[in-house]
């Protein structure tokens, strides 16, 4: 009896543990699906996250840094363009004051850049009198005659050791002795005189002359003439433009579109002769 009750007993002992290891690993189970899993998976999404960020800000700053190398090199490129545009633009002038300076060979000339525009004069972006950059000391004096790449700009005014001071045609106070290049005879006079408002409206000046003359005409050529007290013969002034018998029927008075462009003028010829 006691035998059997002691098999009994270690069966349902035995059955115990059993249930009780069965027991724990099921709820061991149960917390590593519900917790220990869940939490795992969190952990590694959080460490992805943070790898992808950390990842991304490296080619961030990698992109930034290569941008500004990138900018640098276009800054540079655009200045080196700047300059050479520049270079183009200064050889394209050059080369036409040489042009210039073939045309007028038996004057002896000396080439200027225009460095500043008086401002008492100053008037709309007009070269009526501007200062350049050669004076005494390069052999400039009052009196020489100033010319740019297509004909007469003015004459010098003034002058210091470095600099010197241009009135140009087109000033108010200006006045020319000048001829009809085209006309069968040079003595087809007329007086050219500078307009700044027409000047500034219509981008030309006006002339007078005699009626006798009836030679001239609507695209004549016009230059200084060998009369003039302050000017060398020959140099281009500009083109006719239109033509007026005035009320008197004495004189002929009309416009001449300048052959210099006064609204850019940048080197200039100073003639070293001066008219006797």
């Amino acid at each position: 009896m006691n035998k059997k009750r002691k098999k009994i007993k270690i069966i349902i002992t035995c059955g115990i543990i059993v249930l009780v290891l069965l027991f724990i690993v099921f709820n061991a189970h149960i917390v590593k699906n519900y917790t220990i899993i869940p939490m795992q998976k969190g952990i590694n999404s959080i460490g992805t996250w943070i790898y992808e960020k950390e990842n991304n800000f490296i080619k961030r700053n990698e992109l930034i840094s290569e941008n500004k190398k990138l900018q640098k090199k276009i800054d540079t490129l655009s200045i080196e363009n700047k300059y050479l545009l520049q270079d183009k633009y200064e050889l394209i002038r050059l080369k036409k004051l040489y042009e210039v300076d073939k045309k007028y060979p038996d004057y002896d000339k000396i080439g200027a850049q225009v460095i500043d525009i008086d401002e008492n004069f100053y008037s709309n972006f007009l070269y009526n009198v501007f200062t350049i950059n050669k004076g005494s000391n390069d052999g400039i004096k009052e009196g020489m005659n100033v010319i740019a790449e297509n004909g007469l700009v003015g004459i010098i005014i003034e002058t210091e050791k470095n600099s010197s001071k241009v009135s140009s045609i087109i000033d108010n106070n200006s006045n020319v002795s000048a001829m009809n290049l085209s006309a069968p005879s040079k003595s087809n006079n007329l007086i050219v005189s500078g307009n700044i408002d027409l000047m500034r409206k219509q981008n030309a000046i006006s002339f007078y002359m005699l009626s006798d003359n009836k030679d001239i005409k609507v695209g004549d050529q016009i230059v200084t003439s060998d009369i003039s007290s302050k000017y060398l013969e020959g140099l281009l002034i500009g083109y006719v433009s239109d033509i007026t018998l005035n009320n008197n029927n004495l004189t002929v008075s009309g416009r001449i579109i300048p052959s210099v462009d006064f609204e850019h003028i940048n080197e200039v010829l100073v003639i070293k002769n001066l008219k006797q």
